[in-house]
């Protein structure tokens, strides 16, 4: 078992890497080269400075210039009537680190890395700023193998696309909304703050099911002027950081959604009375 965990860090399958980044590589070595972290170049040539080459570092460096360049053509083609500003915070958030390195969790890339043992062993494949990295020598990869559009289907697959739901949340917020996509915890807190609001407390409500399979519902609250803890909402998750997360997206959306209504009915009243005026 653990024999065949060491080759597969080491030597990983061109094959099922190519399925999943939907590409068949013409330059094989190109994709290896992607996935070889520092540590391993280190381990394997000690006494000496590894060749630059050796490791995915230049490929990330590539690798970021073409992830920023394919979201801003993405957000500038999507969201037409975006300010700068606007395009700005969302860009920001698609690359980064943090966000980076849960779409490589998602679509497992970890598991493809060729790490040195001790990377290995201090839990080198769940290392969000490592996986991040890799993300980025991979879309490197993908471009010098297969052009601009090999790199761009896969940076729309996997790196936009999931996050339109929180890219449109985030446009709906304005100012008040850093740009941290799927994080809607801070979102939330943020937009509370601005309108001069406490904190939210999250709040376990229940749970149920086997250890193995547990289902957490947590309810977010906030006290009002009058030191009453008031409900905003409340949702179910299979661990309570995913109910928090979504408890907050829930209670946010429904702030938003208020807010809206509520100056769509003073805009409707301050019509009412110009037209009474006249």
């Amino acid at each position: 078992m653990t024999t065949r965990r060491k080759k597969t860090a080491r030597t990983p399958s061109v094959q099922v890497a190519s399925n999943l980044f939907d590409h068949h590589f013409k330059q094989p070595d190109l994709l290896i080269w992607a996935l070889t972290h520092r540590s391993l170049a280190y381990e394997t040539n000690p006494e000496t400075s590894p060749d630059p080459s050796s490791d995915n570092e230049q490929l990330e460096f590539l690798g970021d210039a073409i992830l920023g360049l394919a979201v801003a053509e993405s957000l500038f083609r999507r969201f037409p009537r975006s300010r700068e500003g606007e395009l700005t915070r969302l860009r920001a958030s698609l690359v980064s680190r943090r966000h980076l390195g849960e779409v490589a969790t998602r679509i497992d890339l970890g598991d493809l890395l060729r790490l040195g043992r001790g990377e290995e062993q201090s839990g080198g494949r769940q290392k969000s700023a490592l996986l991040a990295n890799a993300i980025e020598a991979v879309i490197a990869a993908l471009y010098l193998d297969g052009g601009l559009d090999a790199a761009r289907a896969f940076i729309e697959k996997h790196i936009i696309e999931p996050a339109l739901p929180d890219l449109n949340l985030a446009l709906k917020a304005g100012d008040t909304f850093s740009g941290a996509i799927g994080d809607h915890k801070s979102a939330l807190q943020e937009y509370l703050q601005a309108m001069g609001a406490g904190q939210p407390q999250y709040v376990l409500t229940a749970q149920s099911g086997p250890d193995h399979q547990k289902r957490f519902r947590v309810e977010v609250r906030i006290e009002d002027n009058e030191g009453t803890s008031v409900a905003l909402a409340e949702s179910e998750g299979t661990t309570k950081k995913q109910a928090q997360q979504e408890a907050a997206r829930i209670a946010f959306e429904r702030l938003l959604s208020e807010k809206r209504s509520s100056a769509d009915g003073i805009g409707r009243a301050e019509k009412d009375g110009a037209e009474v005026q006249k």
